[in-house]
């Protein structure tokens, strides 16, 4: 925090000039001014926001799904991102980070294999560069902050990327949705992205379950690791039903 007159401003060094094009529109909080310093560093200022980070269960509701389609539907966002060389990232990339670096211990865990084998024989085709959006890549509670006024912002994108909007829709499900009430959210999704299939949402919703499982064993927070695992037995098993009942 800087403050200069009585203003606080939030300070970052280096942040990524995408940052400017989430300020205008209204993502984050405005960008106030970029001065470069003697080393060669670039400093930004971002109005300060009194407020808080949303707890867990706010993030079913309809705002946050809101400024992620919000996201996903800025064309002026994609534009920058894809300028500043921003990352373009396939079912397979998703699948090579899932496997890339895993724990022996949990290489032979079986819902982990079985889960990498489902991975790697249903991937999903490959969309069009054209229809890839902006995705977040970490959607966290941690991560939308709800100011005084009651403006929410999404912040840190410092994981960004270019991918099926499926990919941030799925993180937010396996991560804070009751999995009683996937099967309607997903229809609800649909309605307005009908590119979103139900395999598809259960394919990177695998993937993901399987990152973060991987992230907290290198944390080594076994109470949600062991939790997360529980929930992709759950997802598993419906995926193959999904497959089932598609066959027939």
């Amino acid at each position: 925090m800087g403050t200069k007159n009585e203003e606080r401003l939030f300070l970052k060094r280096n942040s990524s000039p995408f940052l400017a094009a989430l300020s205008l529109e209204g993502i984050s909080p405005r960008l106030v001014w970029t001065k470069r310093i003697g080393n060669g560093d670039v400093l930004t200022a971002q109005e300060w926001c009194n407020g808080r980070t949303l707890n867990k269960e706010e993030m079913s509701s309809v705002t946050v799904s809101q400024i992620i389609n919000k996201v996903h539907y800025s064309q002026s966002l994609r534009r920058m991102l894809h300028r500043l060389g921003g990352k373009v990232l396939s079912p397979s990339d998703f699948y090579y980070d899932c496997i890339y670096g895993l724990a022996p211990e949990l290489i032979a865990h079986p819902q982990i294999r079985q889960a990498i084998t489902l991975l790697e024989n249903n991937m999903p085709e490959d969309i069009d560069l054209t229809e890839k959006v902006v995705c977040h890549g970490d959607i966290s509670h941690k991560n939308l902050l709800l100011s005084s006024d009651e403006q929410l912002y999404l912040v840190d994108w410092d994981s960004a990327f270019l991918a099926d909007p499926t990919a941030d829709l799925s993180q937010l499900l396996e991560r804070y949705i009751d999995f009683g009430e996937w099967k309607e959210w997903i229809k609800a999704i649909q309605l307005e992205k009908p590119q979103v299939t139900i395999q598809k949402v259960y394919w990177y919703s695998i993937v993901n379950l399987v990152l973060d499982i991987k992230t907290n064993h290198k944390k080594l927070d076994y109470l949600r690791m062991n939790q997360t695992l529980i929930k992709l037995n759950l997802v598993l098993s419906e995926f193959e039903e999904i497959k089932g009942e598609q066959v027939v």
